[in-house]
């Protein structure tokens, strides 16, 4: 890691003030091109989703400004504002807050900048709070935060069993309060999330138009957890069904021991030992819950000697850079993040200007994605 760098502060935080005083104290001029996030990342040592987020907390300082396609430039010092004069400049009344449960991943990123750009356009502040995959964390910040005067919540819930008490007090309070990327189905309220459903569908109707018949879910989450999980595989059950397949419940893996998220090496020896088992059940494609299972199941399929796409074809879902990082590129299906950030704002801000009680769950549409890890199953190679 750079020495400019220690352990004192988050990464991101420490990247973001070595750029603040290079802009204060002119190294970086009016209109100069900073680095780009790969750049920033190789220079300080850390992942580029890492300086990413920095970039994404300096321009909301109003520090910089972003060209899609062309990077990120200084902006003139008198629209600038420095950290501490933003933070002043935000009452409690004017802060909307967002509970995630991590806040270093592509996804959660792309929300905090979606709805960062809108609530802030709209004069609030958003605050980002952690609950680190905690949900007597995410428990405690739901019951802090309007404590502390935050006039709504933005919630990406650790799980859709969880806290489902409190987030019903809140909403039936008509406290400002809707959910991101996931919705709890015994509540009516506020939610913005992808077309799981149709992804999960759509994946695996792609597969069946190739040729496949024996195709398999896996899924680290119980298929119960997570509306997201749950709707993709619904998604994938219709589609099975809509073209005469039966669901077979040898072919669905879901709510894998510990050993599936573990470290990389006790990883791949899961995913070898799977694979070997879907190889004896005659399956020709796996439909995964993420990216990240499909990059574990490619990489155990190498070190089987399984040819992909040639005798095992994959697909993920979201994506994010671990889609593209393999020696095989996945095929997956491609979320809107920024899209959900921006339209869980406007509800939020739809409810403190206009007293509108939030009940829609917007769906955003999802995208196919076609890379190198599918093809033709054996009903279309015969």
């Amino acid at each position: 890691m750079n020495s400019v760098l220690s352990d004192n502060k988050p990464l991101y935080s420490q990247i973001l003030g070595v750029l603040r005083e290079r802009i204060s104290q002119g190294e970086y001029v009016t209109g100069q091109q900073l680095p780009t996030e790969l750049e920033l990342a190789e220079q300080f040592g850390v992942s580029r989703i890492t300086s990413k987020r920095a970039l994404i907390e300096l321009e909301r300082e109003g520090l910089i400004y972003r060209r899609r396609g062309s990077g990120s430039f200084v902006k003139k010092q008198d629209e600038a504002r420095p950290e501490t004069e933003v933070r002043e400049a935000a009452p409690s009344s004017r802060i909307v807050s967002m509970i995630l449960p991590f806040v270093t991943a592509h996804n959660t990123l792309e929300h905090m900048q979606g709805a960062a750009k809108y609530v802030e356009s709209k004069g609030y502040y958003l605050s980002i709070h952690n609950s680190d995959w905690s949900s007597e964390r995410e428990r405690e910040l739901l019951h802090s935060l309007p404590k502390r005067g935050t006039s709504g919540i933005i919630l990406y819930p650790v799980s859709t069993q969880k806290n489902l008490d409190v987030v019903h007090a809140l909403h039936l309070s008509e406290y400002p309060i809707v959910t991101v990327d996931q919705y709890y189905s015994l509540l009516t309220m506020g939610s913005a999330v992808s077309d799981n459903y149709a992804g999960g569908y759509q994946a695996a109707s792609k597969l069946i138009e190739l040729g496949h018949s024996r195709i398999a879910f896996i899924s680290t989450i119980g298929i119960q957890y997570r509306s997201t999980v749950r709707d993709r595989f619904f998604g994938y059950s219709k589609a099975l069904t809509d073209n005469g397949l039966p669901v077979d419940i040898e072919l669905i893996f879901s709510d894998l021991p510990r050993e599936a998220e573990g470290a990389p090496a006790t990883r791949r020896e899961f995913y070898k030992d799977l694979l070997g088992k879907l190889m004896k059940l005659r399956v020709t494609a796996i439909q995964t819950e993420h990216d990240m299972v499909a990059y574990d199941c490619s990489k155990a399929a190498i070190d089987l000697g399984i040819k992909i796409p040639e005798e095992l074809s994959i697909v993920g879902f979201d994506n994010n850079d671990m889609s593209q990082q393999g020696d095989i590129q996945i095929t997956t299906i491609e979320q809107n993040y920024d899209e959900i950030g921006k339209r869980a704002a406007m509800m939020i801000i739809d409810q403190l200007e206009n007293h509108v009680i939030q009940r829609e769950r917007a769906v955003i549409p999802v995208k196919w994605i076609p890379r190198q890890s599918i093809g033709q199953g054996p009903d279309l190679n015969d």
